[in-house]
């Protein structure tokens, strides 16, 4: 049992320096909150749900020295952690005595079995990480049917970073961009000046890394997400648009319903974004997505939530007043780019706009042949049985995740 013990503690330490490497864009967020869902002997298994607070935010009392004591307001988003993904794999008993006390057999172990698990494993949650994240982030700055680069023109990669500037991004080292290789180059060949190389020991490590400008480090990843437009780029709000004041609710026109598919990104008529803190206009129409429904029947769920008073308004007319109910109602509708159309979804963020949190897995069998290991935010449990009649050993690699985009406005989609 010893050797199992042993090659079992090994083929967790692998899968998890194997997922590591992968881990582009997981390796690059948020997971400050994976701590609160350690698994306690004591306490038993973990609640699936977190509950996060949101930053509290105020209006400021001007021309007064009189008090206007405000009420404290503190929202909350839910994180769920209830996905299960694995890999499962087999190998013989033969390998499993060679691979203990020899490291040249191990790393044949692990260039045969465990290395392409685990590839397929991460880049599977990774690319649906980055499609919902994507999905959920309404900044967005391209000019559409052109590769950024093009020509050399980069205008829409200084354009995402003023976008996280205005919505109050810390200003710091923890600004990525995830871009195709496509988009990649053609932005290196444009402007042969723009990467130099940089020494970056601690990053070296990471699938893809490049270099830093703009103020965010830059990483090429395949599994960035392509938006497919549905049938409609242009329509009319409802006469009744059904928008309140912190809802996030609005209808299309019924007579003639605007199709958006999820994630499509659009703007409304005099609906203009407005600065977090001074609520003066930021000079451009605010852009919102679809996050659930098609139009059909003329409802969608949108993001971000629309605020029109208070320490959270975050839309106004083009002069800075503050809007009602009523300035949403038949009103155009006009999303990004053409009918039917798909375009790839590069992506600039704050760590902080997205989190990724694993749960760890209880460890059930006995103690030789189930393990699990835990770095840097991500836990990966290892169970090992045996097949007698085959002489063979099963061997599953488990991850319990959940994901989240608490702070959307931190980020902006960069689409070609």
């Amino acid at each position: 049992m010893s050797n199992v013990f042993k090659v079992t503690d090994r083929i967790a330490k692998e899968a998890l320096r194997i997922a590591h490497e992968k881990a582009t864009f997981i390796g690059s967020v948020d997971r400050q909150y994976d701590k609160s869902f350690a698994y306690d002997p004591a306490r038993g298994p973990n609640g699936q749900t977190l509950r996060v607070r949101e930053p509290n935010m105020y209006t400021r009392r001007q021309g007064s020295r009189v008090m206007d004591v405000q009420d404290q307001n503190e929202a909350s988003q839910t994180i769920t952690v209830a996905t299960q993904d694995g890999v499962d794999m087999r190998f013989n008993s033969a390998e499993l005595i060679q691979s203990v006390n020899s490291d040249a057999a191990f790393d044949d172990l692990s260039k045969r079995y465990i290395e392409p698990a685990m590839s397929s494993l991460v880049s599977g949650i990774e690319s649906d990480f980055l499609a919902y994240c994507t999905k959920r982030t309404y900044n967005l700055a391209g000019t559409a049917g052109t590769v950024v680069g093009t020509s050399g023109d980069i205008s829409a990669l200084y354009n995402a970073r003023a976008k996280l500037n205005q919505f109050l991004a810390p200003k710091d080292q923890n600004r990525n961009v995830q871009m195709d290789s496509v988009t990649m180059g053609t932005v290196a060949n444009g402007i042969k000046t723009l990467f130099h190389e940089q020494k970056q020991v601690e990053e070296a490590f990471r699938e893809g890394f490049i270099t830093r400008n703009a103020m965010a480090t830059y990483y090429e990843n395949e599994r960035v997400w392509t938006m497919t437009n549905g049938s409609d780029v242009t329509g009319t709000t409802d006469a009744a648009a059904g928008v309140t004041d912190g809802g996030n609710t609005l209808s299309a026109d019924t007579a003639s319903p605007v199709t958006y598919t999820v994630g499509q990104v659009f703007t409304i008529a005099g609906v203009y974004a407005c600065h977090p803190e001074t609520k003066q206009s930021l000079g451009f129409l605010q852009q919102f997505t679809n996050t659930a429904g098609t139009g059909s029947g003329g409802d969608m769920t949108i993001s971000p939530t629309i605020y029109l008073t208070g320490p959270r308004q975050n839309v106004c007319s083009s002069t800075g007043a503050q809007l009602a109910t009523t300035d949403f109602n038949s009103k155009t509708l006009t999303a990004y780019g053409s009918a039917s159309t798909s375009y790839v979804q590069n992506l600039m963020y704050h760590k902080e706009a997205f989190q990724f949190i694993t749960a760890d897995l209880p460890l059930l069998d006995d103690g030789q042949k189930c393990v699990r290991e835990t770095q840097d935010g991500l836990s990966i449990r290892v169970w090992m049985g045996s097949d007698i009649r085959n002489d063979e050993l099963l061997v599953r690699l488990d991850i319990l995740y959940g994901m989240a985009a608490l702070r959307p406005q931190w980020a902006c989609r960069i689409a070609n």
